[in-house]
């Protein structure tokens, strides 16, 4: 009878190989995806900044929408759930990934940003980072089990390539899955996605945008010798984060309300995209000035509001995170192609600059927390958007990061900007029927990885 040391040595050798494999099979992934996240943001900012010079593109922007909608019919009708599709497959494997998300998803959302529409780049990203690890995942002849363990890294690769954030791409990718339940068989996979998609695109000469927090004034010593914190910018922090939380219910029920709008009264659907051109062309005629048009990273003029402006006095307007959202949920919900977390992160900051000067409060310390809590809230992922404030503005106000991201994430409502995105538990369950509901879904995903299960056995026959 072998001894408990040999059973232990035994185990965790098996661990060290199944942990090796994945980073065998990941690694390679990861550099694809890390390479071309490299090429989409290079392509991306010579976009940006070639409509900065040529103005009058934007009023093509209604006929790149229809071009854009009519891509997608002829070359990508099962592409067109977008992220929501990766997130599918993950949960219950179907059709696959098509290879040609990458390549459709990658020039679309260059050209809604080369015309000026409102949006982001995480979607694209991501929905790379998926097509190419189904790829591989083809290639190595993985089961289902594994195909949505190396779908889940490349959610990670992506996301972590195209913001710097590797250890909040890794976290991102096994939390955004179900609310309230971590996906913790993928975490190593994802974590060497991360780093090495990351390092990829750092390799390649492409950098990321820096934001600093300014020093944050000494508070109160009301109660230092208990709590080594402001206690009073901390409730000040907890009465911003509820704000951020609102600010993501309305702009995930507004993207998905526009979208239902159009769809249910503009025929036929190619005048959605052109509509929706109009409308933001509109807009920016009523403003004056086009500083809600595409990323909002980089100033089209001196002056101009933008991320990084937000984090300084005065750098943006007090409704600058409103108009954020409605030029952003219109090109989206019309049909544009790109994503909604860089949006996110610019309404959170314009939000959280103007909060800052009503609660008398740090500007860059308020515009970081706006950054990441309305990102948080948006796509209930907040042990995420913590760890990417820790990434992006250093650990020093950690516990400032967590309060905000957790207290946006319950005060964002039930929806999010993803619709696959499953329920494990409810935000909050105080009543019968709420704790019926969880019944339900923990039933569901037993069921689920019963099926699972069955399906791998099978694959391990043949």
């Amino acid at each position: 009878m072998p001894g408990e040391g040999y059973l232990s040595i035994k185990k965790h050798y098996t661990v060290f190989k199944h942990q090796l494999r994945w980073t065998v099979i990941i690694v390679p992934v990861a550099v694809v995806i890390g390479s071309m996240v490299a090429f989409f943001l290079s392509l991306l900012s010579w976009a940006i900044h070639f409509r900065f010079a040529h103005p009058w593109l934007l009023y093509l922007l209604p006929v790149a929408g229809t071009a854009i909608y009519f891509s997608y019919q002829l070359y990508g009708k099962n592409s067109e759930k977008g992220n929501n599709l990766i997130i599918d497959e993950i949960h219950e494997p179907g059709g696959g990934v098509p290879k040609r998300m990458t390549p459709l998803v990658l020039l679309t959302t260059v050209i809604t940003h080369l015309f000026g529409g409102s949006a982001g780049r995480e979607g694209t990203a991501v929905q790379m980072g998926g097509s190419i690890a189904q790829f591989f995942g083809l290639w190595f002849k993985l089961n289902a089990v594994d195909t949505g363990i190396i779908l889940t890294a490349g959610i990670a690769a992506g996301f972590g390539a195209v913001f710097g954030t590797p250890l909040a791409g890794a976290i991102f990718a096994i939390e955004v899955l179900t609310q309230g339940r971590i996906q913790y068989a993928a975490l190593i996979p994802c974590l060497v996605a991360g780093i090495v998609a990351d390092i990829t695109v750092s390799a390649w000469g492409i950098h990321h945008t820096a934001y600093h927090i300014g020093v944050v004034p000494a508070g109160s010593a009301l109660f230092t010798p208990y709590m080594h914190i402001d206690v009073l910018l901390l409730i000040k922090v907890v009465i911003a984060s509820v704000a951020f939380g609102l600010a993501s219910m309305l702009f995930a029920e507004t993207v998905h309300g526009v979208k239902n709008i159009f769809n249910k009264y503009i025929f036929p659907k190619w005048a959605i995209p052109a509509l929706g051109g109009l409308i933001i062309i509109a807009l920016t005629f009523i403003i004056g000035k086009p500083d809600y048009l595409s990323l909002g990273v980089d100033a089209e003029y001196s002056g101009a509001v933008t991320i990084p402006s937000a984090f300084n006095a005065g750098g943006a307007d007090t409704w600058s995170w409103l108009w954020k959202t409605v030029y952003t949920t219109i090109t989206l919900g019309s049909g544009f192609k790109g994503g909604e977390v860089t949006p996110l992160f610019f309404i959170g900051s314009t939000l959280g600059n103007t909060l800052s000067s009503l609660l008398n409060a740090p500007v860059s310390l308020f515009a970081a927390l706006g950054f990441i809590a309305v990102f948080a809230g948006a796509t209930n992922t907040p042990l995420a958007s913590t760890f990417m404030g820790i990434e992006l503005f250093g650990s020093e106000y950690a516990l400032f990061f967590a309060v905000a991201c957790f207290t946006a994430y319950f005060f964002s409502g039930d929806s999010g900007i993803y619709s696959s995105q499953r329920i494990a538990v409810p935000k909050i369950f105080d009543d019968a029927s709420s704790i019926e509901s969880i019944a339900e879904a923990e039933q569901k995903r037993q069921n689920y990885m019963r099926r699972r299960i069955a399906r791998y056995k099978i694959a391990k026959k043949k």
